[in-house]
């Protein structure tokens, strides 16, 4: 069920840690708040669920530890695009009566 509210009315729109789109965006700093101390929020679109609001730690304690991103460089030369042609003709547009 939902939490107690300041006066007293119980809210249903964060139940189990699932909001709606439109109470996630009117109480954005609540769902990240909730996200660092009770975990993962879930936000639903037209009753369906779209996205997850988590804390940073939990995204970290996901990933694999060697997810580190390769340099642009070095990545582009693993590829092996050694023998790919990438020469173009050259376009000098069309005509076009004015």
């Amino acid at each position: 069920m939902g939490t107690a509210t300041r006066k007293g009315v119980r809210d249903k729109s964060a139940s189990g840690g699932t909001w709606k789109l439109e109470d996630a965006k009117a109480r954005f700093s609540e769902v990240v708040r909730r996200a660092q101390s009770e975990g993962p929020q879930r936000v639903t679109v037209r009753g369906r669920e779209a996205v997850v609001v988590m804390s940073i730690d939990e995204l970290d304690r996901l990933l694999p530890k060697d997810a580190g991103k390769p340099a642009f460089v070095p990545f582009l030369e693993s590829l092996g695009l050694d023998g790919l042609d990438l020469e173009r003709e050259i376009d000098r547009g069309r005509d076009v009566p004015l």
